[in-house]
């Protein structure tokens, strides 16, 4: 097997590129998740897409691919909730740990799914496992009231080397945005997912539409589909790919911020972090309001 004929497509230059069909995607990324190319070609796919651009039809294309390999969590009739953690913190606290804990707290199954790309930033597991919640090796079913954290190589070894290329070029790939979107259950589960540039706010949503997925999106922090702790975003959110505007942003002058941590290193935001669940340090409340709409989804799966 090989890619050279889709890379011949892609590989064109911006202006020259011509964009995949989604069964053609799902093909090429099938042979990337399955690992049947070489460095070279993964190496060369991932610049050609970074100069082009993904469609949403490719993004579907990608998505059918991996959620054809993906070893799942099996959720059955609880209601779940999908956590993807990929950017971590580098000004801010990463929150959402935060997030999956009011979640759980709330009755709701919590699956985050993650790896650190970026040594620089704090990552989401290092925050959990300063807080007892360790990734797991072997995966479990969705359990109310609880939060799974799951490494990406754990759910497909080809995609974790996809996310890996990241640390030889120093660029990001479709890998980045395609975590961003999937659905690593075996059944219904609403997907927080969130964008970092208005670019990819209209292509997720394209994609959701078109894959008909669960979803909430929001402009992240930093990257993590947690809620900018210090002014509410947008919240937007997909019932079977349909669009719902769930809250507009939060606009005008900031009459105070919350106290927030100083040091952003993983034992000084585990300690905020179970602060605030013991009721000691106030929830900020753009998160607050985000965890209200995840549980009211979350009911209607």
């Amino acid at each position: 097997m090989a890619i050279s004929h889709y890379i011949k497509d892609i590989g064109r230059g911006k202006d020259g590129a011509r964009a995949l069909s989604r069964a053609q995607a799902a093909d090429l990324m099938g042979q990337v998740l399955d690992q049947q190319i070489s460095d070279l070609e993964l190496g060369a796919f991932c610049i050609a897409m970074r100069i082009k651009g993904e469609t949403p039809e490719e993004m579907a294309g990608f998505l059918d691919a991996t959620h054809a390999r993906l070893n799942k969590v099996h959720t059955g009739q609880v209601p779940t909730v999908v956590l993807p953690s990929y950017n971590g913190a580098r000004k801010l606290p990463v929150l959402t740990p935060l997030l999956a804990l009011l979640l759980a707290r709330e009755g709701v199954a919590v699956v985050v799914h993650g790896a650190a790309t970026e040594d620089k930033r704090v990552s989401s597991q290092s925050v959990f496992a300063h807080l007892g919640v360790n990734a797991t090796e072997h995966l479990g079913p969705a359990a109310a009231g609880q939060v799974q954290f799951i490494a990406t190589g754990v759910l497909n070894a080809g995609l974790d080397r996809l996310l890996a290329v990241r640390r030889v070029v120093g660029l990001r790939n479709p890998g980045h945005s395609l975590v961003k979107l999937m659905n690593p259950c075996d059944g219904a589960a609403l997907v927080v997912s969130s964008y970092t540039h208005p670019e990819y706010l209209l292509s997720m949503s394209a994609t959701f539409a078109l894959t008909g997925q669960h979803a909430l999106l929001l402009r992240g922090t930093e990257g993590e589909a947690v809620a900018d702790p210090r002014r509410a975003p947008k919240m937007q959110a997909f019932i079977h790919g349909q669009s719902v505007l769930l809250q507009a942003p939060q606009t005008g002058t900031l009459s105070e911020l919350p106290a927030l941590p100083t040091a952003i290193d993983a034992a000084s935001t585990a300690r905020y972090i179970q602060a605030v669940l013991a009721g000691k340090e106030p929830l900020p409340a753009p998160i607050a309001q985000q965890v209200a709409h995840i549980v009211q989804l979350a009911s209607r799966l």
